[in-house]
């Protein structure tokens, strides 16, 4: 039976059977079975979703995990926590490990926020609460108009540094780019390990690409003000490529949030390698792995990738066996159980700092 005794019930809003891995996972360590729905895709493409057992009065919690096709996967949930709400529900919880769009959560150009409109979209489908793991921002929480909890899945990584790393204690944390700075000093402390910052051309980090509305304008444009002369900001120029820190004779490990396109890795990968590091890790939270990232894993100089289940990738592992997985559905599941039964989460986030 899916319904505990206490009163609520876990569903999959995915459509494919790869991404409902992790739901299965986090039921069996519930103890409960997945709720009875089924959520396809309509000849045109549109998203279907039916409830098969009343969910009147109850919790309910939907996972969904997103594989390479985000908008269905959005679309998926949106239906499923519809469908719930206007079937009387009582609280409708996403479980959404990597939340999508987390990347657009900043002005570009004259683009849009698009993390801001998914969070109101599913605020206004139903959801009431959001278990989510390492946001690309820990400030996307204040888009939301109702609790988020942003699980840490550094814990686990720092588990298998220790664990799967052989002779982790040679090692250093590096961060590919100084707005990772912060991400791989708090690796470092608790590993007690030095550190490397990579910083110079050959790194195009988010951080600098434009941003705002390209204000002020690249040329001076004093017509129909006459007298107004504003300053004119200066362009950038990287320095030369630069390793901050001694990776020489060391195992290199590159810590970050999101894997996606591995360019950046693999040039990083070069650069350690002509540094003298013998081994190198990458460390991430979620493996999109998007495009050709297994081949190109695979030719690199990277000795691992290691990435939680949060994004399914199977596939990927298939392709490239360089590619290892870190289960995350024990914090999850706990995650569930203590909001249904209103215990405090304190628990989940002790000894986390904001730079975890």
């Amino acid at each position: 039976m899916n319904v505990a005794k206490s009163g609520y019930r876990v569903f999959s809003a995915n459509s494919t059977a790869a991404s409902t891995e992790l739901a299965k996972k986090i039921t069996e360590r519930l103890g409960v079975d997945l709720g009875k729905s089924v959520v396809y895709q309509e000849s045109n493409r549109e998203t279907r979703v039916d409830v098969k057992e009343s969910v009147r009065g109850q919790t309910i919690f939907i996972i969904q995990t997103v594989p390479r096709d985000v908008n269905t996967a959005i679309m998926e949930l949106l239906v499923m926590a519809y469908a719930l709400k206007t079937s009387c529900a009582k609280n409708i919880i996403g479980v959404i490990p990597y939340f999508p769009y987390s990347k657009q959560c900043k002005m570009r150009k004259r683009g849009s926020i698009v993390c801001k409109l998914l969070a109101s979209m599913l605020a206004k489908a139903g959801l009431t609460h959001i278990i989510t793991m390492d946001l690309h921002q820990k400030e996307i929480q204040g888009f939301f108009s109702f609790p988020v909890d942003n699980l840490r899945a550094s814990p686990f990584l720092l588990q298998y540094i220790q664990e799967e790393v052989p002779d982790y204690r040679n090692a250093i944390i590096v961060a590919k780019s100084p707005s990772a700075a912060k991400r791989a000093q708090s690796y470092a402390e608790r590993l007690r390990l030095g550190l490397a910052v990579m910083h110079g051309e050959a790194q195009c980090s988010e951080s600098d690409m434009a941003d705002g509305r390209h204000s002020p304008p690249c040329v001076r444009n004093t017509s129909g003000h006459p007298g107004l002369e504003l300053p004119l900001m200066m362009a950038k120029e990287k320095p030369p490529i630069t390793v901050v820190g001694d990776v020489g004779g060391r195992i290199a490990i590159i810590v970050d949030d999101i894997i996606d396109d591995v360019e950046d890795f693999v040039a990083a990968a070069e650069i350690l390698k002509e540094r003298g590091a013998y081994k190198i890790y990458i460390m991430a939270t979620h493996g999109l792995l998007s495009a050709d990232a297994p081949r190109l894993i695979e030719e690199s100089a990277i000795d691992e990738v290691v990435v939680t289940n949060t994004v399914p990738h199977e596939v990927q592992k298939l392709q490239c066996p360089k590619i290892k997985t870190v289960d995350v559905s024990m914090i999850l599941a706990e995650a569930i159980r203590r909001i249904h039964n209103g215990e405090s989460m304190a628990y989940l986030f002790r000894n986390i700092t904001v730079d975890d």
